[in-house]
Formats: structure tokens, C-alpha cells, sequence
């Protein structure tokens, strides 16, 4: 084999690489379509909110079923999406009309994209009904935009903005236990506009007490369990709007999840 016949074989070897990696985790950003093995969670439109979404039976539930949350026109692009802004949320209940995926997972590869249309919008995408990953205009602390709450620092420089919308990548990997006791801390990747902003991020908790998430309630959040949990979004009485959600399962051996 000459030397430009080895050359193409190994750009044609890394590009099959290339591809089957992508295929498997997918790109990232605004506008990522899900991959083939992937499971479209949110198109648009109110049959697919329903067929998909419950309402979270939490302690704080006031809603009640169908779910409340308004199919809109998407302000940016052709096409609509749903408005987290339930009246039952008002004045920042959240766990009164927050909705989850009626399907549950432990390691998942996901897609969330979100805009938030005033100024101090909040709301949060839940891994597992348990940790969040905050969606909060204005805020840059650990408690702010795009933070693996009270985990992680905020990267607020990667937010397009008011009025734009965002996307959250993630891969995350569900606490590990043996005999009923926790052997390995639930870990998180994201990527936030395309950007790279948490590496390998172990969660120790769940954060906001029982009103919260999954386990929010046993020993101050402290108390984490081995069942799975779906993708939770928080309704708080604000108008931030959600669209092309998708979800891959995944069956992490190792602890990590760079990608």
C-alpha cells in the first residue's frame, strides 16, 4: 500500500469514528435535531405535551390535569412551544404545576432548549426529578443560569440573552448503590450553547427540600435513592417558553460522562 492509499484509509477510518461517535451522543446547540436512537420528548405541540408530560405529584401539586401549560407561536422561529407560566405557579410555587416525562431513566443522554422573555425569568430543567440545572435570567452565582445548583458556578457567558433561545446538552449518570447504600455520587456533563461549561460534576444532593425533586425531603435532600426519575421542568409564574426536548438512554459502566 502506497502512501497516499494509507493516508485515505486513516482519514476514512476517523471519519467513521467521527460519525458513529456523533451518532451515538449527538451534536450540541440550538437546534440539534435528535438522533435516530433518540426519543423526541417535546415537538411543539399540545398531543405530544400530553401524551408525554404529567404534572409532578409533589407535595406542593395545586394543578390538575390536562396540564395548563399554554402551546405558543415561538417568537423567534416558525413553529410554537410551551410556556412554563401555569397559574397555579404564580408567585413561585415551584412543585405546584411543574411537569415531568411520564417515562423514567437513570443514565441519559438530553436535549432542552429554552427562552426566557423577561428580565429575572426563572425556571430549572431537573435530571432525574432530582438535580437541577437552573434556568434564571440575571443570576451568575451558584444559584444562577445554567449551574448544576449550589454544585457549580455559573458560565453566564455563554447565554444568549433574553428573548434568544438556549440550549442545554447534558449527559448524566444516576447514583450508583450497592446494598442500599450509595457507592458512587450521580455525575453531570453539560454543555451550554454549544460550549463545554461542567465536566464530570458529582452531585451530592438534592437541592430546595421536599417541594423540589425526587429524595428532596429525606435528610435534607441528603437522602438519595435508587429509582429512576424522568425530566422534570419548573413552572415559577414566568413566562419562559420550552421546545425540542429529547432524550437517549444510556448505560454508563464507567464513572464518566465527557463527551
Amino acid at each position: 500500500m502506497n502512501t497516499l492509499s494509507k493516508k485515505l484509509v486513516l482519514l476514512t477510518s476517523c471519519c467513521l469514528f467521527l460519525f458513529f461517535n456523533n451518532s451515538l451522543l449527538g451534536q450540541v446547540g440550538v437546534g440539534t435535531e435528535a438522533p435516530i436512537d433518540a426519543e423526541l420528548m417535546f415537538d411543539g405541540s399540545r398531543k405530544m405535551l400530553q401524551a408525554k408530560w404529567v404534572y409532578w405529584d409533589g407535595p406542593r401539586l395545586s394543578a390538575q390535569a390536562p396540564i395548563k401549560w399554554q402551546i405558543v407561536k415561538d417568537p423567534v422561529d416558525m413553529g410554537t412551544a410551551m410556556n412554563t407560566n401555569d397559574p397555579a405557579s404564580a408567585g413561585g410555587l415551584y412543585g405546584a404545576a411543574d411537569v415531568v416525562t411520564k417515562k423514567k431513566y437513570r443514565d441519559f443522554r438530553a436535549h432542552v432548549e429554552f427562552l426566557i422573555q423577561h428580565e429575572g425569568g426563572n425556571s430549572g430543567v431537573y435530571l432525574q426529578n432530582r438535580f437541577e440545572i437552573q434556568v434564571l435570567d440575571g443570576d451568575t452565582t451558584s444559584h444562577g443560569m445554567a449551574a448544576v445548583i449550589n454544585e457549580s458556578s455559573s458560565p453566564y457567558f455563554a447565554y444568549y440573552g433574553l428573548g434568544q433561545w438556549n440550549a442545554y446538552d447534558v449527559v448524566f449518570r444516576a447514583a450508583r448503590f450497592k446494598d442500599g447504600k450509595m457507592t458512587e455520587k450521580p455525575m453531570v456533563t453539560l454543555y451550554f450553547n454549544g460550549i463545554k461549561v461542567h465536566q464530570n460534576v458529582r452531585i451530592n444532593q438534592v437541592w430546595g427540600g421536599k417541594n423540589s425533586g425526587l429524595d428532596g425531603g429525606n435528610d435534607g435532600g441528603k437522602g438519595l435513592t435508587d429509582r429512576p426519575g424522568g425530566l422534570k421542568l419548573q413552572a415559577e409564574g414566568h413566562d419562559v417558553l420550552y421546545k425540542n426536548i429529547w432524550i437517549k438512554e444510556l448505560d454508563l459502566k464507567e464513572a464518566d460522562t465527557d463527551f
